[in-house]
């Protein structure tokens, strides 16, 4: 009896049947077509496509970046694999499979940083959240799903961006008849584009132009130029993230007496040195009024490149005298009326009411700011790690006491102060083997260290030793303002 064939289709999660007279000789290719279009069918419907966005994803440094991708059609994604990985298979981003997140073959560089976002995963939706964001990170990526039967993947492109510290101006003396003034911006990521201008936004020449990496993979810029006497005199820096298309700007104004020149008077001055006796106290005062308002100058340009290296500072309360109160937020400390019960630990000041920065430094640069308002005694400073809590050698302070600022060098050098500071800045440059304090309050600078370091640095903090009068005031870490650039003439 011939036999009859029904579409595959409609033939599934049914018993084919057969004439009475069949033979099973005559039922096997019957058998074997209807396996072959089962196994078609199923190929076929569980091809599926992965999406990706359509434009570069762009995160900010120290934020976070989703990297999304979606099935089309439709379909469940739970008992898949789903892989994000970089240029190679091998290089895992995040991994899920078997139902949950796998961590064997994460990347080290990814650990604790990813998240699968899995919401919407029965309609074939996910999403890769990385946290913390890098510029390590910048690039493409791909998400892979696969099946039982089929895989497909997409290529995602993530962009970081980060803006760096507000370009701090300094004076680096005379060049070509004219001032060269720098201009410096650490931060950045990526490569900045930098430029000098004048007030009508028009472009100026630059002497040198340098944008290098640094070793945390950001960019800073540097960049110069001339000016002179007869070009305009206030001019502004600006350094510019193209991929954002944000920047920064400072400004600075020369004043006309730092430019150099030859006056008239001055040669008169040799020929008829008696005649003009009279006036050499006069030219003397001005050469000096000149030369300390230069100095001034070029103090609180130094002051403001040292803000750029601003770090947040707290206290350590291992380290804090018996006799010391701190604050919950660690900013503040001042000295107790009573001698406090703690713990008597190796790393605790006895015999001085002192406390450490709970932050180590083992290079680099590092600046911060503390309030000593009207305070009669006060320390301030850094000192090593292993210094003894019970002595004063490894220490680089400045101090406050019966009214006279010092320096604690051997023998103590004292300081010249011709304004209170109501906040004192500190500024450690590891590799050059400085430790600077400024008065913040007139932007001057009161005194360097100059030592070769080694091993790790904290910050060093000391109340006073009397609670009466103002001196029961704390001492109080302050956060340092954005710099501003702004008029630095005299």
């Amino acid at each position: 009896m011939e036999q009859q064939y029904t579409n595959p289709a409609t033939m599934m999660g049914k018993v084919p049947s057969f004439s009475p007279g069949s033979t099973v000789s005559s039922a096997l290719p019957g058998y074997v077509a209807l396996c072959l279009a089962l196994q078609v069918h199923r190929l076929v419907s569980a091809q599926f496509t992965v999406t990706g966005p359509d434009r570069p994803i762009t995160a900010s440094l120290g934020g976070e970046a989703i990297l999304p991708c979606h099935l089309s059609p439709r379909m469940s994604a739970e008992s898949m694999e789903l892989r994000w990985f970089r240029s190679q298979f091998s290089a895992v981003v995040h991994l899920y499979r078997y139902g949950q997140d796998q961590y064997g073959q994460q990347m080290p560089e990814y650990r604790g940083r990813t998240e699968l976002l899995k919401d919407d995963i029965t309609n074939g939706r996910v999403s890769l959240r990385i946290h913390d964001i890098r510029p390590s990170d910048d690039g493409q990526y791909k998400c892979f799903f696969k099946s039982n039967v089929s895989y497909e993947e997409a290529l995602l492109e993530l962009q970081v961006a980060g803006l760096g510290s507000a370009p701090a101006i300094s004076v680096e003396g005379h060049q070509d008849g004219g001032i060269r003034v720098v201009c410096r911006s650490a931060g950045w990521y990526p490569k900045p584009e930098a430029q000098w201008r004048d007030l009508q936004g028009q472009l100026l020449p630059s002497a040198s132009e340098k944008i290098s990496p640094e070793a945390n993979g950001l960019f800073q810029a540097e960049i110069a130029t001339v000016l002179t006497e007869e070009s305009n005199q206030k001019v502004s820096c600006c350094v510019r993230n193209p991929r954002l298309n944000q920047e920064r700007e400072s400004e600075i104004s020369i004043a006309e007496l730092f430019f150099p020149r030859v006056s008239p008077w001055m040669v008169a001055l040799g020929v008829v040195l008696v005649l003009l006796a009279v006036l050499l106290p006069v030219a003397s005062y001005c050469f000096w009024r000149q030369h300390r308002a230069k100095d001034k100058l070029q103090a609180e340009l130094r002051w403001r490149r040292a803000q750029i290296y601003a770090v947040d500072v707290t206290l350590d309360p291992d380290t804090a005298n018996h006799w010391l109160v701190l604050s919950e937020d660690r900013k503040r400390v001042r000295l107790g009326d009573t001698r406090q019960d703690l713990p008597n630990n190796p790393e605790r000041f006895d015999a001085y009411p002192c406390v450490l920065g709970a932050e180590r430094f083992a290079g680099g640069r590092r600046y911060w700011e503390v309030e000593v308002g009207d305070k009669t005694e006060w320390d301030l400073g850094v000192c090593r790690e292993s210094v003894s809590r019970k002595g004063w050698n490894g220490y680089w302070a400045v101090w406050l006491r019966d009214g006279e600022y010092q320096a604690l060098t051997s023998p103590l050098t004292p300081l010249p102060v011709s304004v209170r500071p109501n906040r004192v800045g500190i500024f450690l440059d590891y590799e050059a083997g400085e430790v600077s304090f400024y008065n913040v309050t007139d932007r001057s600078h009161l005194f360097t260290f100059t030592d070769t370091f080694s091993g790790k640095l904290r910050p060093y903090f000391c109340p006073g030793y009397n609670t009466w009068g103002t001196n029961s005031a704390p001492l109080i870490i302050c956060p340092v303002p954005a710099q501003a650039g702004g008029n630095l003439s005299p």
